[in-house]
C-alpha cells in the first residue's frame, strides 16, 4: 500500500497530546525502538512538557548491531529476513518493552532513502510493531517522497496507530 507525502503537513504536537492524556489516563508508560527515524519519534514525544510522565525511553537502533544489543533481536532473523521485516519490527518492539519497564511500545524500521531500496524493499518501506499491554501488532506500509517526507510520514503513522490502538476496548 502507497501513501501520498508529497508536501507532509502533520499535526503532530496535537497527536503527542492525545497520547500523552490516553497514557496518563490508563497509567501507562511509552517506549519506542527506531531505526529509520532515528529518535525522531521520541523526540517528537518529549518535545511536550511533562513528557516524563508517560514516555519512559527511547532506543535507537540504527545498526543491526544496536538492534541485538539493546533489543535482544536474534541476528540470525536479521541475516534471514533483512532488518526492514516483519519478524524484526516485531523483535524490535518486544524488546522495547522486555527492556523497559514501558507498557506501551512502538518500533519502526524501514528504508527511507533515497538509497538503500531494493525491488523486494523499495525506498519508502517502513514495518512497524506496537504493543500494548502485551498485545502486538504490525504493519507494512510504504511512503512516496523524499527522505524527509518517509521519515514525517512513518512518525506520524506510528504515533497515529499507538492512539488509535490505545483508544480501542
Amino acid at each position: 500500500m502507497s501513501t501520498p507525502s508529497p508536501a507532509l503537513e502533520f499535526d503532530t504536537p496535537a497527536l503527542v497530546l492525545e497520547l500523552a492524556e490516553l497514557l496518563q489516563r490508563q497509567g501507562r508508560m511509552m517506549a519506542t525502538a527506531e531505526s529509520c527515524t532515528g529518535g525522531l519519534i521520541a523526540g517528537a514525544c518529549t518535545d511536550l512538557s511533562g513528557s516524563s510522565n508517560w514516555f519512559e525511553r527511547g532506543f535507537v537502533t540504527y545498526s543491526n548491531a544496536a538492534k541485538t544489543e539493546l533489543l535482544g533481536v536474534d541476528p540470525a532473523l536479521i541475516a534471514s529476513e533483512g532488518a526492514v521485516s516483519e519478524g524484526v519490527a516485531r523483535a524490535m518492539v518486544e524488546g522495547a518493552v522486555a527492556h523497559s519497564p514501558a507498557q506501551v511500545a512502538v518500533a519502526v524500521t524501514g528504508v527511507a532513502g533515497p538509497t538503500g531500496g531494493s525491488a523486494e524493499k523499495p525506498v519508502g518501506t517502513v514495518w512497524f510493531g506496537w504493543s500494548v499491554a502485551g498485545r502486538v501488532r504490525t504493519e507494512r506500509r510504504r511512503f512516496d517522497g523524499d527522505r524527509a517526507a518517509v521519515r514525517a510520514a512513518t512518525v506520524h503513522h506510528a504515533l497515529q496507530t499507538l492512539v488509535t490502538l490505545l483508544r480501542a476496548p
